[in-house]
């Protein structure tokens, strides 16, 4: 079984250290910067889910697809572990590269947002592709070492195509064997959706206020910030036929204080770390993505208009 992660951010790096360590038939795709540090010095992982090293020897790592040996043979799964903003761009190119993969290739997709799925589906059958839903914070220490800073639940793996579920179950045993829980569902609409409400009232606030998310818990202010976002997000979710675990907003909510957010409450938002290197951050896949929504179905969205119109503006700021 050949595996690929494509993506060198802190989830695909995470991810590869359980997997290379636990399954040496793994390949993974980096920026070039990246690939040439760790062929160099390693791959390192610590955290909640103890203390990995991976020798340069033990990395098969790099920067391009065309780089990979000519005797490559199919991948049966590749991780795609780039962000929201670049799924069309890493779905073209790899299906640039015909001879990597074949009609038993499945392709999951282990990206924050909404929509990544569809993007994907332009280039290879609704059948090859599923998503993961991570509710693990990852955190990018330096260019080649990860931290896991908090864990709430299991990666689900499953289909938003009525794909056969089958074809993921021996990947999803891997991962379970390598350490990291890891469970097939027949509900990835709901939980990807359970994390968009998560995301879209976390991620943008605690970039825009440099908190972890237990601080925005904490505070008047900012829970009516985040109840509004909710309560939008669950309003257009519902006019726009998707579903999740939760039949109102009310409920959501109870959970999302009393049990979601305590348990991340020391992570630090990954838009937080995009905004602190001036890097672009997923708020088109977030909030931007609810306002798609929006748009469709004429639901009004002004809170999450007004978060992602504050992003925006923090990244042209240092974008010019």
């Amino acid at each position: 079984m050949k595996i690929l992660v494509f993506g060198s951010g802190a989830v695909g790096l995470g991810l590869s250290t359980f997997l290379i360590k636990n399954y040496s038939d793994v390949t993974l795709i980096a920026r070039e910067n990246v690939c040439n540090y760790i062929m160099e010095h390693g791959l390192r992982r610590t955290g909640i889910f103890g203390e990995c090293f991976l020798a340069p020897s033990e990395c098969k790592i790099y920067a391009h697809l065309n780089q990979l040996p000519a005797i490559t043979k199919r991948f049966d799964y590749v991780l795609v572990c780039t962000k929201s903003y670049d799924t069309f761009t890493a779905a073209k190119l790899l299906k640039s590269f015909p001879s990597l993969f074949d009609k038993k290739t499945v392709f999951i997709l282990f990206q924050n947002g909404w929509g990544n799925g569809e993007v994907f589906a332009h280039f290879f059958s609704e059948q090859m592709i599923f998503n993961a839903r991570i509710i693990t914070g990852f955190y990018r220490v330096s260019i080649n070492h990860v931290s896991i800073t908090v864990h709430a639940a299991d990666i689900h793996i499953g289909s938003l195509f009525q794909g056969n579920l089958a074809s993921v179950k021996p990947l999803v045993d891997i991962i379970k064997s390598s350490g990291f829980p890891c469970s097939v569902t027949d509900v990835i609409e709901k939980d990807l959706w359970a994390k968009m409400l998560y995301n879209c009232a976390l991620n943008p606030l605690g970039a825009l206020f440099h908190v972890p998310y237990g601080a925005l818990a904490e505070e008047k202010y900012s829970r009516d910030i985040m109840n509004e976002i909710i309560f939008e997000a669950f309003a257009v979710m519902n006019a726009s036929g998707f579903k999740t675990h939760w039949k109102s907003a009310e409920e959501y909510l109870s959970v999302f204080y009393d049990t979601l957010v305590p348990s991340t409450a020391s992570h630090e938002s990954s838009m937080l770390q995009d905004i602190k290197s001036h890097k672009q951050t997923e708020i088109e896949g977030l909030n931007g993505a609810l306002l798609i929504l929006g748009k469709k179905t004429s639901i009004p969205l002004p809170c999450n208009r007004l978060v992602y119109n504050m992003i925006k503006f923090i990244e042209q700021s240092y974008a010019s």
